[in-house]
């Protein structure tokens, strides 16, 4: 009797050693409890927005059996809630958006994207060139000619801080053209509603913000947009020339994506990029972008990782090239 307790005991503990070896990240039998989402700022901004409409279009669509937890892990520009997703396993994941790369260049982080894992790439936004409805400026190379001839000349609104995609879309631009970046007069304030304040009340003579930002006053006829950052003409926006019509060959998006930690197998990649692709493709997703003024711009986990590297790349260019960083 004892015999066959030994023998009983060994076995049940073998089975339980297997059971945990198969849960323990091989993948196969991934995910194995819940789902956490991070979204790394307050609740109702831009990367809350997607992380409850993730979690939502998942949910309804029954893309994931697991239960899935949007957290809100904010400060530091993504900061707080990508060091907590560097601790954690393929069950978290956060939003994240070219902070991420901009933050470690401007030497506020020591995360790259490289402690990560890239999911996907999910949309943008396009960035755009605004003035004054009663303005001078008919178009943005009138721009360019009068920064290329005196860089100090127009005073600039951008928030909420220099090095973000506001800022460096224009440095770009401006770059292309010839122009010194180093002396471009930026008026830093502290969200886009009061760059809108400033460019409405004549405190500045041209803003660089987001479509969103941008278009509704736009087709109220209080401001024109004179550039926007996108390969093509945005629908609704006809009357909008590109930065390439204009003759500055540059696009430059305002991307969010997903990512989750470092070291993730490639069967819990795999996983991610099934259950992204078919959400990106739902009808629920595309209403949701069409409503914010973002554009689909799925990009896999391999293309993601790519697209990281070249981002990295121009950044780095850009923010030395505005004095930013020696």
């Amino acid at each position: 009797m004892k015999r066959l307790l030994s023998v009983f005991v060994i076995f049940t503990l073998l089975l339980l050693s297997a059971c945990s070896m198969g849960s323990s990240g091989d993948g196969k039998n991934f995910p194995t409890g819940n789902i956490e989402l991070v979204a790394p700022a307050t609740p109702g901004g831009g990367w809350d927005t997607t992380a409850r409409a993730i979690q939502k279009i998942l949910r309804d669509e029954k893309l994931v059996d697991q239960n899935i937890n949007v957290v809100n892990k904010p400060g530091g520009g993504g900061e707080v809630g990508w060091q907590y997703l560097s601790t954690k396993d393929a069950h978290h994941l956060a939003i994240n958006s070219s902070l991420l790369i901009s933050n470690h260049l401007l030497g506020q982080s020591n995360l790259t994207y490289e402690d990560f894992t890239p999911i996907a790439i999910l949309t943008t936004e396009w960035m755009t060139i605004a003035v004054s409805a009663d303005s001078k400026f008919q178009n943005a190379i009138e721009i360019m000619e009068q920064l290329k001839e005196d860089p100090h000349s127009l005073k600039i609104a951008v928030a909420p801080g220099l090095g973000n995609n506001d800022h460096l879309s224009f440095v770009q631009a401006a770059k292309e053209f010839g122009v010194d970046v180093t002396k471009l007069d930026f008026m830093v304030y502290e969200s886009g509603g009061d760059v809108l304040t400033a460019l409405l009340g004549g405190h500045v003579d041209l803003a660089t913000m987001a479509l969103s930002e941008s278009k509704e006053q736009h087709l109220a006829g209080n401001l024109r947009i004179l550039s926007v950052s996108s390969e093509e003409r945005i629908k609704g926006l006809e009357d909008v020339p590109t930065w390439k019509e204009q003759g500055i060959d540059i696009v430059f998006p305002h991307w969010r994506g997903v990512m989750g930690p470092k070291d993730m197998t490639e069967e819990e990649i795999a996983y991610w990029d099934d259950v992204f692709s078919k959400m990106v493709e739902t009808e629920a997703w595309d209403e949701l972008v069409k409503n914010n003024e973002w554009s689909h711009f799925y990009k896999n986990s391999s293309e993601a990782k790519a697209f990281f590297e070249e981002q990295t790349e121009m950044y780095n260019e850009l923010i030395t090239e505005a004095g930013l960083v020696e």
